[in-house]
């Protein structure tokens, strides 16, 4: 008995140990499956633990679980085939995880950095708008207060309207659908922002009518006056749910004041916004 309790080490202060074990001695297949468990900015600060959790942090089938099941979908519309085979999932997920323009540039897509959710914006000049082939009624000014860097902006006119339609892959989920409309033409003097008012009339009548329709039956009807003049606001235009991912969803959306009792100006139509309803609290960083 005596000659088992000698194998023991004794330490400097008299207290009994074996051997000792750090960081390094966790197996990497372990910690890339904790990592599997966490969000990718958690992710992200552990890489820089040691070279271990640094070689964990980059294996794919923990960022292949972070990205979203139409990742796919994703991939091919904003990377292209021929780049991905390259790129390791890692690196798929940094690249969708930043603005990326598509559809000739009228459409922004990327993934929530923190989520993975998927969310996109749609500019004004991928509507169609009635009137807008009419520089009387319409135009397109130039503004650094939208991520395309213009806006539609309505002068006067009797019949608004709106459309937009969308062919698109998203992944499981509840989504809203918000247009983004400011009362007022934003304009810089003297280097600073100003939004000029004076062609603002006739929102105060009548509301407008939004509608939302999806290729597989949801629809949504919602109207409401426009208010707040000088600041751009989102218009919740109704809401759509993915239940089974089976390919892309059409999606037909518009806002409507087609009383032609009195005319409406000064009206700027950024376009519209499409984004999990968890996130719309988000929408102003859009």
């Amino acid at each position: 008995m005596g000659a088992g309790i000698s194998t023991i080490n004794e330490d400097h202060d008299g207290y009994f140990s074996s051997s000792k074990t750090c960081l390094d001695d966790i197996p990497e297949s372990c910690i890339s499956s904790i990592m599997m468990k966490m969000d990718p900015q958690e992710i992200c600060k552990l890489a820089r633990v040691n070279k271990t959790f640094h070689r964990a942090s980059s294996d794919d089938y923990v960022w292949e679980s972070k990205l979203p099941q139409s990742y796919k979908f994703l991939v091919n519309k904003i990377i292209g085939e021929e780049k991905v085979c390259s790129m390791t999932k890692k690196k798929i997920y940094a690249k969708l995880s930043q603005p990326n323009l598509f559809d000739e540039g009228t459409k922004e897509v990327w993934l929530d950095r923190c989520s993975g959710q998927v969310c996109l914006l749609i500019s004004s000049k991928s509507l169609k708008i009635t009137g807008i082939e009419d520089r009387r009624y319409w135009n397109y000014i130039p503004t650094g207060e939208s991520r395309f860097k213009s806006v539609a902006y309505l002068q006067q006119m009797w019949w608004v309207e709106a459309s937009g339609e969308l062919e698109f892959e998203f992944p499981k989920g509840n989504y809203s659908l918000f247009f983004k409309l400011q009362l007022g033409k934003p304009i810089k003097r003297l280097g600073r922002r100003v939004c000029n008012l004076e062609q603002v009339h006739g929102w105060n009548t009548k509301p407008i009518r939004f509608q939302l329709s999806t290729s597989d039956g949801q629809n949504s009807l919602s109207q409401c006056y426009l208010n707040g003049p000088g600041e751009w606001a989102y218009y919740h235009a109704g809401d759509f749910v993915i239940e089974k991912p089976n390919g892309p969803i059409n999606i037909k959306f518009s806002l409507a004041q087609i009383d032609c009792t009195h005319t409406k100006g000064g009206l700027c139509i950024d376009g519209a916004v499409i984004c999990p309803k968890e996130l719309a609290h988000k929408l102003k960083q859009f």
